[in-house]
């Protein structure tokens, strides 16, 4: 069958039905270094994609979204769906993956709500993913490990979407922890939990602006990154990812690159550095050092890997003008979406207002200022 779409849908209770959630993320520093193998510091949050699933007695699934207001059907037997550019694509893309790993799908009445901000940076497309990933595992009665349903989200997107993410968003929506950030080594999964100081907070600012070349300008960041890595492997053949080059390296052989894939070259090895510092920091309880690892990382995004723009550019010179902030950074993929800052829990109400009034005032544009703690993964919702 073809993909069915229904238009204003009404929205209905689902019998027999089980509820899940997976959270949206905030990385705090380590940004673009996960497709290149490196590491990276994210925190789950609580802002999450909600699905209620039920099953059904034929290969169908069934996908009513709250938020668009629209439903969509497609068969697991159909050997011909791709992606259409539309929001359906994730779930679509996520079962697609499932069934080619092995993992035979019943078919399912899926109702999905989202509160993750689209486009604001912080992850509704794994949220998304994950939730009806797990979703429509444990509806068939099947068993699948958190990082292998990670593996699989982010295969999804790549293959199915066509979006060439990195592991961090999918790996940190499965695994996340409350009050805890997640320090992850993207070659080996291996990771860390480190916990987050209870007198600090985490100010999410979003800018409330997309630009429309973020999606091109992140696939170009990646092709000048695979074209640094070729370069490196002809004197060191070790070299996989941007991950195995050091400073040193850069140095000795960078000079052959073009000036702009040695920046390139250079915002990856350094960030990797401030991860590591960073979680060293955090295990201190440094934060003074872990802010100022912040504002490090949001300097070499700026100017090395320039992804930045200057609505996150002005977010950020707003949040370090006060008293109580430690550090603020853009985070995500860039060209708008949002900064995350590490403000002392007594200076959150007067850091929300005035950075609000600031950026409007700069900008025309009211900003949206989340105040978060580090949430738990996905998980399933009993009383509900």
């Amino acid at each position: 069958m073809t993909q069915i779409y229904v238009k204003n849908p009404k929205v209905i209770a689902i019998q027999d039905s089980r509820m899940f959630r997976a959270p949206g993320r905030v990385n705090l520093i380590g940004e673009h270094t996960d497709y290149n193998d490196g590491f990276v510091m994210p925190a789950a949050i609580g802002f999450s994609t909600w699905v209620t699933s039920a099953p059904r007695d034929d290969r169908i699934v069934s996908v009513l979204s709250e938020n668009f207001s629209e439903t969509i059907e497609f068969a697991l037997d159909d050997q011909n769906l791709v992606a259409l550019g539309h929001w359906s694509d994730y779930v679509k893309g996520v079962a697609v993956t499932l069934e080619r790993a092995g993992h035979r799908l019943r078919g399912a009445q899926l109702r999905i709500r989202g509160e993750v901000p689209i486009g604001s940076g912080l992850s509704s497309s794994a949220a998304l993913e994950v939730a009806s990933g797990y979703a429509l595992v444990t509806n068939s009665g099947l068993i699948v490990g958190r990082t292998d349903l990670a593996k699989l989200c982010q295969q999804a997107e790549n293959e199915f979407v066509g979006m060439r993410c990195g592991i961090m968003d999918q790996f940190v929506s499965s695994q996340g922890q409350a009050g805890k950030a997640l320090l992850l080594d993207c070659r080996s999964l291996e990771f860390k939990l480190l916990p987050l100081p209870e007198d600090a907070r985490l100010a999410i600012c979003n800018t409330m602006v997309n630009h429309s070349l973020a999606t091109s300008e992140y696939n170009a960041r990646r092709m000048e990154c695979e074209a640094a890595v070729r370069h490196f492997a002809q004197s060191h053949p070790n070299v996989r990812a941007l991950r195995d080059v050091t400073e040193v390296d850069l140095k000795l052989l960078g000079n052959d690159l073009s000036e702009v894939i040695y920046r390139r070259c250079r915002h990856v090895i350094t960030e990797n550095a401030r991860v590591l510092a960073a979680g060293a920091a955090l295990e201190k309880g440094d934060l003074e050092n872990f802010g100022q690892l912040m504002n490090s990382s949001h300097r070499s995004l700026r100017d090395d890997y320039e992804v930045s723009c200057k609505e996150l550019d002005l977010m950020v010179e707003l949040a370090l003008q006060l008293p109580g902030v430690y550090g603020a950074r853009m985070t995500g993929g860039g060209f708008g979406g949002c900064t995350v800052n590490l403000v002392m829990a007594e200076s959150v109400d007067e850091f929300r207002k005035t950075v609000a009034e600031g950026y409007e005032k700069a900008t025309g544009l009211a900003p949206e200022i989340y105040i978060c703690s580090a949430a738990k993964g996905v998980e399933e919702i009993f009383d509900f």
